[in-house]
């Protein structure tokens, strides 16, 4: 059963000068995580906040849970839940006062909302700074206070818009921590985000989007297939770039290419680490010391250069939509 769909969604800004989506269309399926890849301004943030009713589309339709967007907002907003890029807490009030207020006006009652909030604080490991205003809290501790909120009514689906961005890497292991229990609870999640390797921890699906359009749709092994898979790469000195090159050429049975300014012999292979000893290997054989070796797996702007022709780069409508204050 499809839990999220949207169909030939379109959204322009700037009395149609700006489309920031052009023709849209995904779903979800119930108890899957989707993950909405993009670089920034390709249309994520738009897409989600129509689904959550926080934006209309000038034209196509879309469904949540099996209720109309456009035609009954209020019930939507019923079964969803939403946490965005910047947390949507208020710094003066502690963590509990934060649940306990989005409790409330979640309609729950003083004594459920109580009783709501200390069982988050506890699934967030919040609780020993659950009497701290939230300007004392780090990001990582925010954003997972920010997503406890958007769990006040045990949501059917949940949005999360790019829930890691700004996060150091211990923040975002930890976020990704989180998600990873949400759905284990068989919560439908629509997730957008920048960063392939976070589509790759916790999608089962991803949709990549760019100019307002889904160019893409796979798992993420997929998705890498598209984009040439591994590339093992190797630094050596100057003298040995041309020995090399024909070792890298005969192990992944491709072409080598060299940039020369950092002396790295590159060039793509189907057996990962495998290759990778076969080449330390022949070049110790060889008498060669490797300055540098390793595989690399494609990364976002791989994905992007190989799907669309450029890199992931900031568009006008991202921009357009921060001007909005929407970002």
């Amino acid at each position: 059963m499809k839990t999220v769909i949207a169909d030939q969604l379109i959204k322009t800004y700037d009395k149609g000068a700006v489309r920031a989506l052009d023709g849209l269309s995904l779903d979800v399926e119930e108890g899957t995580v989707l993950s909405v890849l993009g670089p920034n301004g390709a249309g994520k943030t738009t897409v989600v906040r129509i689904l959550t009713t926080l934006l209309r589309a000038d034209s196509g339709s879309a469904s949540v849970a099996g209720i109309d967007v456009m035609k009954n907002p209020e019930k939507v907003r019923e079964v969803i839940g939403l946490s965005g890029q910047y947390a949507a807490v208020d710094e003066i009030l502690t963590g509990y006062d934060n649940l306990v207020m989005f409790g409330e006006l979640y309609h729950l009652g003083k004594k459920q909302a109580v009783v709501r909030a200390n069982e988050l604080l506890e699934r967030f490991s919040l609780t020993e700074a659950a009497k701290r205003p939230i300007k004392t809290y780090s990001g990582g501790m925010r954003r997972r206070l920010d997503l406890a909120a958007s769990l006040i009514v045990k949501p059917k689906v949940l949005f999360l818009d790019e829930p890691t961005t700004g996060l150091d890497p211990r923040g975002r292991q930890e976020m990704w921590g989180v998600i990873q229990e949400l759905v284990k609870g068989g919560v439908t999640l629509l997730l957008t985000t920048q960063y392939l390797e976070e589509a790759d921890q916790l999608a089962d699906d991803i949709a990549v989007i760019d100019t307002g359009k889904v160019i893409a749709r796979g798992t993420s092994d997929a998705l890498k297939k598209q984009v040439g898979g591994e590339r093992l790469e190797v630094v050596v000195e100057q003298t040995h770039v041309a020995k090399t090159m024909e070792i890298v050429a005969a192990v992944s049975g491709h072409k080598a290419a060299l940039d020369e300014g950092l002396r790295l012999i590159s060039a793509p292979v189907s057996t990962g680490s495998a290759a990778l000893f076969e080449v330390l290997k022949a070049l110790d054989s060889a008498g060669i010391h490797a300055l540098d070796v390793g595989l690399k797996r494609p990364s976002l702007d791989d994905v992007f250069l190989s799907l669309t022709g450029h890199a992931a780069e900031e568009k006008k409508e991202e921009i357009t939509e921060k001007k909005r204050g929407k970002k």
